[in-house]
């Protein structure tokens, strides 16, 4: 399947991939614009932050929809679309003047931008490198989490030196080049056909001898128990990671009561970390099962979510949490589409992870509604630390599906088939003789 583009036109690609992810993880700097927007709008700072729920939903939704998209208009052209709407859409978000304009150009806007490119980019990228998918995640994905850091610094400065507006307008212009060079080097992966093994990594090899991973369609994959609780976990990680990352500075200051300076830096330990698990779990993800590797980093934002509940009075502590959660998020992120190939098949990867993808959204909404609604962060913090110890308890325990039951059943049906003519062939011939006799008489009488 791979040798059907050649190896310039899939390193060309990746090249393409890693810049268009670097510019699209930019909207992870979103809590560096909370307090200028919340002071030029008049409005609360929880408000304020509530657009980047909206972010996050939109994101998720746009993800799922990416692969029809592909489908249809392939994915340079998908990919130079999203480019072009994030930069109008930051540069609309420069304008906003109340909170209505607010969710719909940051929130909206700019999470539908971000999600079209973001999901259908690395998923085409890894089927180009069906040998190395935990290592290509980690190159694609690392470069979203690289471009949150690369982006505090820009868009620091920006907002130091020219101010709340100007910084949002530069920011969507630099976004959009790098999106649409990105896409113009991008060619789509060729599509693969039939119910063929998915590359194994050498701790999974003897795993599918009994249990081979197959190509679900997503009709076929909503059936099985396996692709909800894969869902269920990816909500908790997400919920987790992008609450974290949305309010860190808030927490920081508001909960573990340090000063704005010192909160401030949680969004680079953020960053450094993101990128640090995408990193460590994608390459480790190539060298033992990927649902392993998924209950590790499920164990860390447990230790991270743990610290900031019942150690909130160091502020080490603080740094320490965000840094376990954000390496935790990134890393679940990075392994999760190989992790969904392996238990799906590769053929439908788009849609089968853009439909768990929603979890994404589903995950950073529901953290913000229940801080809305129970009195702030410790509600959450408790609810995500429930969610934590079941889905360790389930990736310990869950095993990837057999046969789609279509498969089973056409199977059924051509062995039945196969044993009647085999059946046919073994009797005797005097036998065959007598019944085709005895029918061609009944024939005649009708």
């Amino acid at each position: 399947m791979n040798n059907q583009l050649s190896n310039q036109r899939r390193m060309l690609t990746l090249a393409g991939t890693v810049l268009t992810q670097f510019a699209l993880g930019s909207v992870y700097t979103w809590s560096l614009f909370n307090s200028p927007l919340a002071e030029k709008l008049g409005e609360p700072v929880s408000q304020v932050a509530f657009s980047f729920g909206i972010l996050s939903l939109a994101l998720a939704v746009a993800s799922s929809l990416s692969g029809k998209m592909q489908e249809r208009f392939g994915v340079r052209n998908v990919t130079v679309g999203a480019g072009l709407l994030l930069g109008a859409s930051l540069l609309l978000t420069a304008h906003a003047e109340n909170l209505t304009m607010l969710y719909i150009f940051a929130g909206f806007l700019v999470g539908f931008a971000d999600g079209t490119g973001y999901l259908m980019t690395l998923t085409n990228c890894v089927k180009l490198f069906p040998e190395r998918k935990g290592l290509t995640s980690a190159c694609a994905i690392g470069a979203y989490g690289l471009g949150s850091l690369g982006f505090k610094y820009i868009n620091l400065y920006l907002l130091e030196h020219v101010g709340l507006e100007q910084a949002f307008t530069a920011w969507g212009v630099v976004a959009m080049v790098m999106v649409i060079i990105g896409g113009l080097m991008m060619k789509d992966a060729p599509k693969q056909h039939g119910n063929a093994k998915t590359p194994a990594t050498p701790s999974e090899a003897a795993e599918r001898t009994v249990t081979p991973a197959y190509d679900y369609t997503l009709p076929q994959a909503i059936k099985t128990s396996q692709f909800w609780l894969l869902g269920m976990m990816f909500v908790t990680v997400c919920m987790s990671g992008l609450y974290v990352i949305g309010v860190a500075k808030d927490v920081g200051q508001q909960y573990m009561h340090l000063n704005a300076t010192t909160a401030a830096s949680a969004v680079a330990v953020i960053a450094v970390f993101n990128l640090l698990g995408r990193l460590v779990l994608g390459v480790l993800s190539d060298k033992i099962a990927r649902i392993r590797v998924i209950a590790i980093a499920l164990i860390v934002c447990l230790a991270g979510v743990c610290a900031l509940l019942f150690v909130h009075s160091y502020s080490m502590s603080f740094f320490v949490a965000v840094a376990c959660i954000a390496f935790s998020f990134g890393g679940t992120i990075t392994v999760y589409p190989s992790l969904v190939s392996d238990f799906f098949g590769l053929d439908n990867m788009t849609k089968n992870y853009g439909m768990i993808y929603l979890g994404f959204g589903i995950g950073s909404f529901a953290g913000s509604i229940v801080a809305s609604l129970f009195g702030g962060f410790l509600a959450t913090f408790y609810l995500m630390l429930a969610l934590l110890v079941i889905s360790i308890t389930v990736a310990l325990t869950i095993r990837r599906p057999g046969k789609p039951a279509e498969t089973v059943a056409e199977g059924t049906l051509s062995q039945g088939v196969s044993s009647q003519g085999s059946v046919m062939s073994e009797m005797p011939a005097d036998t065959m003789a007598r019944r085709e006799h005895a029918f061609a008489a009944h024939s005649h009488q009708h």
